[in-house]
């Protein structure tokens, strides 16, 4: 587990952050020990009224425990985990709170100690906290038999894995056969009778009409490719000229690469609009999505807890129905039958607990297992929108060069340095 723990004040603020059932799918408080309340913020105000008879600001020790996102950690190794923690920090007996916290199919904890102890008035020091929590984190790491972070291999290499962003990459363009280029040249040719109606048919499939370095006849596509048109429709230069003219009455490479620039901005505009729009919907409804789910979950561990209490409470009196009473009683305590029974009813009570500890756990590993799969579900519906993001910008910064590329040619042809 990655433990980050911290020595801290401000016991309302951090009860907020851990009872915040917005950000989380799911808050438990699983213990309050060693507080006169109830509650965390009661708990953690007595321990704020406690800590002002010293000097200590810092009266709090809070700790998270995050196991591997692909792990399902059951609560007796998350309380084992914190107990190491406690003893290893000095923290034995002190006045402890443990929260879980459930967001996005994870599950981790918080634990929170008082600093101070109530019999001495003084706070506890906890030196080298951190060298410690790591030295925890890499046993339980060996432990677990999980995968060890860089991080803890080595101090100074930390594993970037764990927090690097999708890396950019270019557009990749789907090759053309040169023998379906020559085809779409062939068939403009074929249908038309002049240069206007040849240079439209090109438009249709996107090609632009220009003159070419050599004064011949050429055609540019969008991504900026020259095609001669000769060789593209298998004929010869004479020929082509004939239907088509003069070259030079044509628009020149240069401004045909910038006139689809120009042209395309507001399709790109347009298509980054609509993606926006897909996104978003696409966003809500997975906010959609996470809310029933999280309140079927919420619906369906409250209705266990109400079965496995009332499970418990009939249970208990069961076990307290062995007892007999009156002088049957007296008579079962002296000839320890009465010693026999509560041992029993411990064990077994002991037993209902593990029994009904698991079906929390089995329960809550479904539940963190359908958020997993929900979120990885959506994490691959907005990686496929986020690469045609990137396609549009990189295609929007591609024209946008060959447009301030033509400016620049422009500007140096008019105002030619001296």
């Amino acid at each position: 587990m990655i433990l980050n723990g911290n020595q801290r004040g401000g016991g309302l603020k951090l009860a907020a952050h851990l009872l915040n059932d917005r950000e989380n799918d799911h808050v438990e408080i699983h213990e309050l020990r060693g507080f006169s309340a109830d509650d965390l913020r009661g708990a953690f105000q007595e321990a704020d009224a406690i800590a002002k008879g010293t000097r200590c600001t810092q009266f709090l020790f809070s700790l998270s425990l995050s196991p591997p996102e692909t792990e399902n950690v059951s609560i007796a190794d998350f309380e084992a985990a914190i107990e190491r923690i406690e003893e290893r920090l000095g923290l034995q007996d002190q006045a402890r709170a443990i929260v879980f916290h459930e967001k996005n199919g994870r599950r981790h904890a918080h634990a929170v100690w008082s600093r101070i102890d109530v019999i001495e008035m003084k706070a506890i020091n906890l030196p080298y906290y951190h060298n410690r929590l790591k030295e925890v984190s890499k046993d339980l790491f060996l432990e677990h038999g999980w995968r060890l972070p860089e991080g803890l291999k080595d101090k100074h290499n930390r594993d970037p894995r764990n927090f690097t962003l999708t890396e950019w990459q270019q557009a990749k363009r789907l090759g053309k056969d040169a023998r379906d280029i020559k085809r779409v040249f062939q068939e403009a040719w074929a249908v038309s009778d002049t240069k206007e109606a040849f240079a439209n048919a090109l438009e249709e499939k996107g090609y632009l009409l220009a003159c070419g370095d050599r004064r011949g006849f050429v055609a540019v596509d969008v991504q900026g490719e020259v095609y001669a048109i000769p060789k593209m429709t298998g004929l010869k230069t004479k020929q082509v000229r004939e239907k088509l003219g003069d070259p030079k009455q044509l628009r020149l490479v240069d401004e045909a690469i910038e006139q689809f620039a120009q042209r395309m901005q507001p399709a790109l505009s347009s298509w980054q609009a609509e993606i926006e729009a897909q996104k978003t919907k696409r966003e809500e409804l997975h906010a959609k999505m996470r809310t029933e789910l999280i309140k079927e979950q919420r619906n369906e561990r409250h209705h266990l807890k109400t079965k496995l209490e009332e499970r418990r409470m009939h249970e208990a009196r069961e076990r307290q129905s062995r007892f007999r009473l009156g002088l049957q009683g007296l008579w079962d305590k002296v000839r320890g039958a009465h010693r026999k029974i509560s041992e029993r009813n411990e064990q077994e009570a002991w037993q209902a607990h593990v029994r009904d500890q698991k079906i929390r756990d089995e329960m809550i590993v479904r539940h963190l297992d359908a958020r997993r799969f929900q979120k990885r579900q959506h994490g691959v519906e907005l990686k496929e929108i986020d690469m045609q993001q990137r396609d549009l910008v990189l295609d929007r910064e591609r024209f946008a060069e060959r447009e301030a590329s033509r400016a620049t040619k422009v500007r140096d042809e008019n105002f030619p340095q001296r």
